[in-house]
């Protein structure tokens, strides 16, 4: 595994590459690493002949300067779990070699970004299309690999690909779970004993909404549903909610057809820790 630090060296040895007819599966991530990401590695490793993992904790994507000075830095460890994984070079730059110069480009998503992480954490995704274009001019890959569990930068991220033609393929992965539930997360080595014990209340509620949602195909009972059983853990502060159409992310209507994709997305505090999931589903 090669590990380059620098814009330059990625993009001379993508391109020999692509010299070479040999297809580039990327996998983009901020570090600290987890078993979710290894996934996509290993998703990439069995589709493409190399893979590039990039591990850049990316500043323009923060609107909480604290959120983004916690956030956990661990190199050494992020590269020893590579070996073994399909990973051929990782790409680990600085800031400096990212942002040599402050972006004044300015993206919109319309509909995409005015709800959920869009709508509680301004600019987010701005930042987010920033550092990922950034990432596919550097890296060219053919195919691009996405976590599930960040459902709305997956669909920030395919517009950006359809918009900006970008000449790949997007593939978005299923969430990985601990044994209780709790979806896979690098946030999630921060959670206290006793936030961790409580953190798989999340997954249930996100359960409940759907099983409910499956029974009545009424979104504001089942999200009223899985309020309630979260609200009974005072630890809990539920930031948002929804139950949406998977695509467009907005409201789901009531009395939704049978076969209509819908996501239920959530966003809460836990002992000082900001964790999402989703559930996506088909109604039945």
């Amino acid at each position: 595994m090669e590990i380059l630090e620098t814009a330059a060296a990625l993009q001379a040895l993508t391109e020999k590459w692509r010299r070479e007819g040999r297809s580039i599966g990327f996998v983009p991530t901020m570090g600290a690493l987890h078993e979710g990401h290894l996934q996509l590695v290993r998703a990439a490793a069995v589709e493409n002949d190399e893979v590039v993992v990039s591990i850049f904790v990316n500043p323009t994507q923060f609107n909480n300067s604290e959120d983004f000075k916690l956030y956990p830095r661990v190199p050494d460890s992020d590269a020893e779990m590579l070996h073994g994984t399909g990973c051929t070079a990782l790409f680990s730059p600085s800031v400096e070699e990212i942002y040599p110069r402050p972006t004044v480009l300015q993206f919109d998503f319309g509909l995409l970004e005015r709800v959920m992480e869009g709508a509680h954490r301004p600019g987010h995704f701005n930042g987010v299309a920033t550092v990922v274009s950034k990432l596919f001019h550097l890296g060219r890959p053919h195919r691009a690999y996405f976590g599930q569990k960040d459902w709305q930068q997956v669909a920030v991220v395919r517009q950006l690909v359809q918009d900006l033609s970008f000449d790949l393929q997007l593939i978005s992965c299923p969430t990985v779970r601990e044994a209780d539930g709790l979806a896979m997360s690098s946030r999630n080595r921060r959670l206290s004993a006793q936030a961790r014990a409580v953190a798989p209340r999340l997954y249930e509620a996100l359960q409940l909404a759907v099983e409910c949602l499956q029974q009545t195909k009424q979104p504001a009972e089942a999200q009223q549903a899985a309020l309630e059983l979260l609200g009974a853990h005072s630890e809990i502060e539920v930031e948002y909610l929804e139950v949406a159409d998977a695509r467009s992310l907005q409201p789901l209507p009531a009395n939704a057809a049978v076969g209509q994709e819908a996501v239920i997305c959530v966003a809460a505090w836990l002992g000082g820790v900001r964790l999402i999931d989703n559930v996506v589903l088909s109604l039945t």
